[in-house]
């Protein structure tokens, strides 16, 4: 006989009513193959006013102005391009007045310690 007793025996649960909340298995194979069927159709989205669908595993326009979008996208890329070289050209130079800034920070220290030396010089002949 045990200390405590076996005082652990948990109640059994009562069973569902229903196995699923889901009317799917209701449904007849032609009403769930529309609901969940593989054939979604191409996705689709608008972006700034410009319908895209995905094809081939591209984004393409719908709307048929193609030539529209490759001129804009051409001078997209030529404002790119500029602006990638005057960002290249401003941390050019931002790292030349970096360098010039150190090396006057130097001489000035440099100035500093020499006009120390001469201070203490001079005052030892005093």
């Amino acid at each position: 006989m045990p200390l405590f007793g076996n005082s652990f025996s948990p109640k059994k649960t009562p069973p569902r009513k229903w196995s699923s909340l889901s009317s799917l298995h209701l449904m007849d194979r032609s009403t769930r193959e529309v609901e969940l069927g593989l054939e979604y159709g191409t996705p689709t989205m608008n972006l700034a006013g410009q319908s895209l669908k995905f094809e081939n595993g591209h984004w393409v326009s719908e709307s048929g102005s193609f030539m529209g979008d490759r001129r804009e996208l051409q001078r997209l890329r030529k404002r790119n391009q500029q602006l990638e070289e005057e960002n290249n050209l401003l941390r050019l130079k931002v790292e030349i007045l970096l360098d010039m800034l150190s090396e006057t920070t130097a001489e000035s220290h440099l100035m500093e310690k020499e006009l120390e030396e001469l201070k203490q010089h001079n005052r030892r002949k005093k």
